[in-house]
């Protein structure tokens, strides 16, 4: 994979404002980035502050950025047995996505929800009626269901969960999907084994045009463990090899690969520098 389609990145904090993380995805070696939309334990989002936004905007256009992956807070679940939290989480994506409309073209990823002991159907249901409820027909932002490793009441453990999703939404042109390797080896996918294998069943049930980015994390735990407990790049299950082949896929050429791993800013640095060596070896080859 060439290093001009190669989109490394990793999550940034917002306390410094929308510029002040373009410039720390620069020096950590990052050409895009992922962030959450208000505070990830949920409330209310920070206003926006336009010259802000309008200046990342500019440094990314300059930069050569590609997509960035917005992150929804880890509460926002919109098939919770609770109504009030059904309620927050619509509120609160609508919001997001208008907010998202100050930085177009980019990426809004979420977790589908629990349905805490509701079943899979009723939860794919209200997951489905929150979509309809929120996506506006026309905006410049794709919204991305996440692969989850599926434990305990999770939906989106299988690629046949979020076919059922994307198939239950009105205007699905919004719909994409977010590959986070951990989860997804997690869930029962055995993509350090056969990435080609989990890519092509990817596209059989979903479709490859609707994989819009990645999140690299490694796993602590074996495939199927349905754990959920990320590891440092080449240090869990998966294994270097894994994401010198992620690296050096053509199907997941140009995609933004946002780090998730347990590390600091200095541990992002070397890892989005491991992968890009891991991607110019594949170009050697």
């Amino acid at each position: 994979m060439s290093e001009k389609t190669l989109f490394l990145g990793c999550h940034l904090s917002t306390s410094g404002g929308y510029l002040a993380m373009g410039r720390t995805a620069l020096e950590i070696g990052a050409n895009t980035f992922a962030f959450f939309t208000r505070n990830p334990r949920g409330g209310n989002a920070k206003p926006l502050d336009a010259a802000d936004v309008s200046a990342l905007r500019e440094l990314m256009d300059k930069s050569g950025f590609g997509p960035l992956v917005a992150h929804a807070p880890y509460t926002m679940n919109l098939c919770s047995a609770k109504a009030e939290t059904v309620e927050f989480a619509r509120r609160a994506m609508a919001e997001d996505l208008e907010r998202m409309e100050s930085l177009p073209g980019n990426y809004y990823n979420f977790h589908p929800g629990s349905h805490v002991k509701q079943g899979a159907d009723k939860g794919i249901e209200l997951i489905c009626e929150g979509l309809n409820q929120v996506l506006v027909a026309g905006q410049s932002t794709r919204v991305l269901l996440e692969t989850m490793a599926g434990k305990g009441t999770e939906v989106g453990r299988t690629f046949e969960e979020l076919a059922r999703i994307i198939d239950g939404v009105g205007h699905d042109e919004l719909l994409g999907v977010c590959l986070d390797t951990c989860h997804v080896s997690d869930g029962g996918y055995d993509i350090a084994s056969d990435l080609a294998g989990v890519l092509d069943e990817f596209d059989h049930v979903i479709g490859l045009e609707r994989l819009c980015a990645l999140h690299l994390n490694d796993s602590k735990n074996p495939v199927g463990s349905h754990k959920d407990r990320h590891e440092r790049i080449g240090e869990g299950a998966l294994g270097t090899r894994t994401f010198s082949a992620i690296v050096g896929e053509p199907r997941l050429s140009g995609l933004p690969m946002i780090l998730e791993t347990p590390n600091d800013l200095q541990g992002y640095a070397g890892e989005i520098a491991l992968l890009r060596g891991l991607a110019a070896e594949g170009d050697v080859r």
